[in-house]
């Protein structure tokens, strides 16, 4: 179906659980702007990041392309520019490409390829987490008292940075999108909510704090899955020593405070964009770097491969969007890449070979293609390369070094029954193997990351300067202060 050219938004949040939407069945948080994006446009209901963690997965999202085709590995290892991105190739061909928000690039002077970068946040001192870097006998994260310790009503660094880049959008919206209308232009509002702090302005925190909020899925210690890689990020990322049932009610109504208050700063964005007359002329894509594990099998953040933590909120709305859809078919962020061309009216087949994306345009029309999408994970609180692929109503996923995991997800949508240790699996684990051996050779792969990570921490001092320079728990937004611990 030949589209015509369109403005396009993409809004983007960070750590946002693709569960935690009122569009996506959830009983208890409250999403009304983006459930009315849901409802005007195409919802896909199993769509991926490419790795679950911010730089790599912001990395990907820029290039269009995984992870092992790309690098940018770990948070230590920021998106430099050097890999072209979709930004440049618009930019090269006329379009304005403004970013309003955390990128969470290298640093400020290089050029990741936008016309404008708005209050940008990257990562700190341009080196980031390194302590990620360090990927045996895993440190214990120092700053792990955070999640539970801000957990409650209130405003932090994160809130008041977000509240700005709302208010920085609006302003473009409505002066200076006026201004670049000789071709479609891309505007990119990337908000940090609700990445913890789990802080939340009070009228979104009490909405949930006043009320019986249930336990987070399998949190009862002795419910835990004991996989290695589950205990070894669990002992590293050690959110979960710092809880008691008071912090507890918090931290879940802060998050989901910060999912109504990510709501609510989106719903402002869009009405700014129908106020300004650009709603018929502009398509609108909505998804989050990541999710977060909230507290389900005892673990805090992101880096697994559960749904919780791998999955992405996605929907698309606008012109020629179907309305009211929703797909089942796997969708990942590298389908963004074709999709974000097409939406401005690029359809040079040249700049899609060797792209592994296939257009999330086609997906909603029904496509369903053959390929497996991936997920990888080569970062910190792992002490081995993890890889996931959908394959059918299957989840595969391949630790280098420790023994695989495989779920049904139809019949067990929310991952309690791992089959991979059960003998009729094994088939189905030979074909979902060859398949990932298809994308990639995940030992190659996990050797040259390591390599790559080495050669940092050696450039960074090595192992003890880098876990004596701490950890930050999370990075700051720009002007914020900078405390290690």
């Amino acid at each position: 179906m030949t589209r015509t050219p369109k403005n396009l938004l993409i809004i983007m949040s960070d750590e946002h659980n693709p569960k935690m939407l009122g569009c996506a069945g959830h009983p208890i948080v409250e999403t009304p702007n983006l459930d009315r994006l849901a409802a005007r446009g195409t919802r896909f209901r199993s769509a991926y990041c490419t790795s679950p963690v911010c730089i790599p997965a912001r990395a990907s999202f820029a290039v269009g392309k995984y992870i092992h085709q790309m690098g940018y590995a770990d948070n230590a290892d920021a998106y430099d520019g050097v890999v072209p991105s979709w930004h440049h190739k618009l930019r090269e061909r006329g379009h304005r490409v403004v970013s309003i928000g955390k990128l969470h690039f290298r640093e400020e002077g290089e050029d990741h390829g936008f016309s404008d970068e708005v209050i940008p946040m990257h990562i700190i001192e341009g080196k980031g987490d390194l302590m990620g870097l360090v990927r045996s006998d895993l440190p214990v994260r120092k700053g792990a008292y955070k999640m539970a310790n801000l957990a409650g009503p209130g405003e932090s660094q994160y809130t008041f940075y977000d509240r700005e880049i709302t208010a920085r959008a609006q302003v473009w919206l409505r002066e200076a999108a006026a201004r670049h209308d000789d071709k479609p232009w891309v505007l990119f509002v990337s908000f940090v909510a609700p990445h913890f702090p789990l802080t939340a302005p009070p009228e979104h925190f009490y909405k949930y704090y006043d009320r019986d909020l249930p336990l987070p899925k399998l949190y009862a210690r002795h419910e835990r899955p004991d996989h290695p890689y589950l205990v070894d990020y669990r002992s590293s990322f050690n959110y979960d020593d710092y809880f008691d049932a008071a912090k507890l009610k918090k931290a879940l109504a802060g998050y989901y405070g910060l999912c109504s208050f990510l709501d609510e700063n989106i719903g402002k964005v869009l009405q700014a964009l129908s106020d300004a007359g650009l709603a018929d002329d502009t398509r609108v894509l909505y998804t989050s770097d990541h999710g977060d594990n909230l507290g389900t099998r005892g673990m805090w953040g992101k880096s697994t491969m559960f749904e919780e933590a791998a999955g992405v909120p996605l929907i698309m709305a606008g012109p020629d969007i179907p309305a009211g859809k929703v797909i089942d078919t796997p969708a990942s962020h590298v389908d963004a890449y074709p999709f974000i061309l097409e939406a401005v009216g690029v359809d040079e087949p040249a700049l899609r070979d060797g792209f592994p994306g296939v257009s999330l345009n086609d997906l909603a029309g029904g496509e369903k293609p053959s390929r497996n999408v991936l997920v990888e994970y080569h970062g910190m609180g792992s002490a081995t390369g993890a890889f996931m692929i959908r394959h059918k109503q299957y989840k595969y996923i391949y630790y280098v070094d420790y023994p695989p995991q495989l779920f049904d997800l139809a019949a067990d949508p929310e991952e309690i029954r791992d089959l991979a240790p059960e003998p009729t699996s094994a088939a189905v684990l030979n074909e979902c193997h060859q398949r990932l051996l298809a994308i990639c050779d995940p030992v190659a792969v996990d050797n040259k990351v390591r390599q790559r990570q080495a050669e940092l921490l050696e450039a960074n001092g090595g192992r003890d300067l880098v876990i004596q320079r701490g950890d930050l728990g999370f990075s700051p937004p720009p002007g914020a202060a900078i405390v290690f611990d």
